[in-house]
């Protein structure tokens, strides 16, 4: 007899609504699994250009499949999403990620400790680096949630790329102040990936660090103690590598760097393109007006949103933050992207593409008039607008 948790509600007509991915989530279970991938295709073929395999699964296969498959704008109905959010099943396909995850990494590191030539290693290292990348989003699905297990399971994803303060800045700085200009975690119309990335690393370092400081101020606590979630996950980052340099020798130390270095980069290309140019208007009152679908850029993909536990369905996941990956829907007023995720971190890559493709589209969401985009004050001239309205500031208490 099946659960009541994992029943399938009958819809009004009385058909019962079935998730036909449900088992394709497995699916996303084979992205920890790239270093193990890569060793066999190399053993096999003997091709050693096959330890970079990682970039090629991630920006080749699946901007391939993305094509062939194409979008998926169904959502489960009213009526089953209370059944969805309670069946644990979803649950595990993000919870075996991290042994995985960590599986990988081991089995890196023991290839790194027995000597690659550089570009083996480094090829390697971009390999576990795709995996270090997706395990942020893997963090960000549990970081959401109230479940103190799967909190913490976050901040041991987080952990392997040495960028755990995320797990407060995207919670309680990135949710706050989403498509504003005081958000270091949103692109502006005419800022490049490059000129974003400094800018967002460093502001949400120094986020995170003022978030938690005023946390534990209001709470009576000292900053610097082992109550502090940037302290205690930058220290998790440190006793990994340390015991994996310890154990298989200062050679992979390197090696680590250069993936952590990789996973950030996935993190804030994603960051880039997810509400590149997207601005919330402030209401007479002074403060901002509240995250609607409009504020995201969205994509259906249907390969992508299952390698990324719906990522892209990122309009509704603003909305409703608590909501799991089975449940998070498709608006049809959100504006969406060209293409998935997988494709749209290249084309971020090259600046002159990037601003072929989206700029038109960024203008074209806000009929032409750049006053109401989050515009580069470097580029306002560029689109026409006056350098006032590009660089003015809104108050900071958010909305």
């Amino acid at each position: 007899m099946t659960s009541p948790s994992t029943t399938p509600p009958a819809s009004p007509a009385g058909t019962p609504w079935r998730d036909r991915k449900r088992y394709a989530w497995l699916l996303g279970l084979a992205v920890p699994t790239l270093p193990f991938q890569a060793g066999a295709l190399v053993a096999v073929s003997d091709w050693q250009v096959l330890w970079w395999w990682g970039p090629f699964f991630a920006f080749v296969i699946i901007p391939l499949l993305d094509a062939l498959i194409g979008p998926d704008q169904e959502n489960p109905p009213d009526e089953a999403m209370p059944a969805l959010e309670k069946d644990r099943y979803y649950r595990w396909c993000t919870y075996l990620y991290l042994p995985l995850q960590y599986a990988g990494l081991l089995y890196a590191c023991v290839l790194w400790s027995r000597g690659m030539s550089v570009p083996d290693a480094l090829g390697l290292a971009t390999t576990v680096g795709v995996v270090a990348g997706v395990a942020i989003n893997t963090a960000h699905e549990l970081g959401h949630k109230r479940e103190s297990v799967e909190r913490r399971l976050a901040r041991i994803a987080l952990a392997q790329s040495a960028y755990g303060h995320f797990y407060v800045e995207h919670n309680h700085g990135h949710h706050i102040r989403v498509a504003t200009r005081e958000d270091p975690a949103s692109s502006r119309l005419g800022e490049s990936l490059w000129a974003f990335l400094p800018r967002t690393v460093a502001g949400s370092v120094r986020s995170a660090w003022h978030l938690e400081a005023r946390r534990l101020t209001r709470r009576r606590h000292r900053t610097w103690s082992h109550r502090n979630d940037v302290l205690t996950a930058w220290g998790l980052t440190v006793l990994l590598f340390a015991t994996l340099t310890a154990a298989f020798g200062p050679v992979v130390l390197p090696c680590l760097l250069v993936q952590a270095v990789c996973g950030i980069l996935l993190l804030e290309t994603v960051n880039y393109l997810e509400h590149y140019g997207l601005l919330r208007e402030r209401r007479p009152d002074g403060r901002y007006e509240r995250v609607a679908p409009r504020h995201s850029w969205n994509s259906n993909n249907t390969t992508s949103n299952i390698f990324l536990y719906q990522l892209q369905r990122h309009s509704d996941h603003h909305a409703n933050p608590l909501r799991r990956y089975q449940t998070l829907r498709h608006y049809d007023e959100a504006p969406q992207l060209p293409s998935g995720y997988a494709s749209m971190i290249v084309l971020a890559w090259v600046t002159p593409l990037w601003r072929r493709v989206m700029d038109p589209k960024v203008l074209a969401h806000y009929d032409g008039d750049t006053r109401r985009a989050n515009l580069h004050h470097r580029r306002a001239t560029r689109y026409g607008a006056p350098v006032g309205d590009s660089t003015r500031r809104a108050p900071s208490h958010g909305g």
